[in-house]
């Protein structure tokens, strides 16, 4: 897999208009530089309540689909990671309720604290990021 190219000016690109520069690398890199996805995609992602979590989760999805239909790899890709970045982050506040997983910069890992909520909304998330239509890592 060839790593997400942090060097393009994100600000001035359209990667709809050049998908061609687009790199997917891991997990959720590059969720909140690419667009137009990330100023299509970023208002409709919440997950502070199992509600709302639901909801911006079918609401991603279903652009997924679109983007799908529109046979438009980089916007696929970029709804897959926002549907992760839900699940990661209600997960992340779920154990922490600061958010932070660590205290400092010397990597003392915070004690671990449940929130069902917030735990609710990351199966959320995962649950709805997850059906039938398998999300692809590379196209064709």
């Amino acid at each position: 897999m060839k790593p997400f190219d942090y060097s393009l000016d994100y600000d001035g690109l359209d990667l709809r208009a050049h998908p061609e520069l687009y790199a997917v690398g891991r997990g959720e890199q590059g969720v909140l530089m690419v667009e137009p996805y990330k100023s299509e995609i970023l208002p409709h992602w919440r997950f502070k309540t199992p509600e709302e979590a639901e909801a911006s989760s079918v609401k991603i999805y279903d652009m997924f689909l679109a983007y799908k239909a529109a046979d438009d790899f980089v916007g696929m890709d970029m709804a897959r990671k926002f549907l992760q970045m839900g699940f990661t982050r209600a997960r992340r506040y779920a154990n922490h309720k600061s958010g932070r997983k660590y205290a400092s910069a010397d990597g003392a890992e915070l004690p671990d604290r449940q929130d069902p909520v917030k735990a609710e909304s990351a199966a959320i998330f995962k649950r709805n990021g997850t059906r039938p239509a398998p999300i692809p890592t590379t196209w064709r």
